[in-house]
């Protein structure tokens, strides 16, 4: 007879680090490791309690003085592409979707030099070289796809050249955008929306009810894409709801005198890995 115990996941906090997305703020992140064979079941669990994952840990936000960050859904069935969004659906008519095991290519690589240089050189992800680039597709416990995009091929050439490629998870409810990245000079294409209009597509193919965005940072204007599309939720308070109004959403702030990180822990609902 197998016998198989309980595993509680170890929640620890990051030291401060300066905000990504909101200038003259420090951030502070809550994770915890993703192991074990129970490492799907707590993967779906937590990334509905606004996780994400970054290779072997999931992670959220957890700042003393803010919690602008919100975790972003879009749910499937309600969705509805606005007029821009059927234009941009109708221009990248010739791309062609194929999804991959998690394994990094050199092409992949390339086109992602090519994007942090040109969108985001001062970013977090800026010195990435290729091995780091690799553990980032490559080491996920989880069931996940690389979804590559790729274009024509030029006059003379066979290889049709990638355009966009995003790292998805896949949960029981839905797809998850763990990172995406394009092209930066095929920006009649709008890459990054139809990267995210093709997956809302895929898991309605697949049945699945929501594609998970990451986080949503009103003020951001690096985030404030998402608020774009319909049939948004965040999480906030504890519970997944309709963003509404994004003009309506700001940086609470919390009193110094309360401690974020015990409220979240004591917030998180744990899977029952004894099944």
């Amino acid at each position: 007879m197998r016998h198989t115990l309980p595993l509680a996941p170890q929640f620890y906090v990051t030291a401060p680090q300066p905000c990504p997305y909101l200038p003259g703020r420090m951030e502070r992140k809550l994770f915890t490791a993703l192991q074990h064979e129970h490492a799907q079941k707590l993967n779906d669990m937590l990334s509905k309690q606004g996780f994400r994952r970054s290779q072997n840990v999931l992670y959220r936000p957890s700042c003393a003085e803010c919690s602008a960050c919100l975790s972003a859904r879009i749910r499937v069935a309600d969705f509805t592409p606005s007029r821009s969004q059927r234009r941009i659906l109708k221009r990248a008519q010739e791309l062609r979707r194929n999804a991959t095991s998690p394994w990094a290519t050199e092409d992949q690589f390339t086109l992602f030099r090519r994007y942090l240089d040109q969108r985001h050189a001062d970013g977090g992800m800026a010195d990435m070289d290729i091995f780091e680039f690799a553990a980032m597709i490559e080491e996920t416990p989880i069931k996940s796809r690389v979804i590559e995009y790729s274009r024509p091929a030029p006059e003379g050439q066979r290889s049709r050249p990638l355009a966009a490629v995003c790292l998805t998870d896949v949960f029981d409810d839905g797809l998850s955008m763990v990172y995406s990245f394009y092209d930066p000079d095929l920006i009649a294409l709008s890459l990054g929306t139809y990267v995210i209009l093709d997956h809302i597509a895929i898991a309605r193919e697949a049945g699945l009810a929501y594609v998970y965005l990451g986080y949503w940072v009103p003020g951001s204007r690096k985030m404030g894409y998402k608020a774009g599309f319909s049939a948004v939720e965040i999480y906030k308070g504890g519970q997944w709801q309709a963003l509404g109004d994004p003009a309506e959403h700001s940086a609470d702030l919390h009193p110094l005198s309360v401690d974020p990180i015990a409220e979240q822990v004591a917030r998180i609902s744990l899977p029952d890995t004894r099944a």
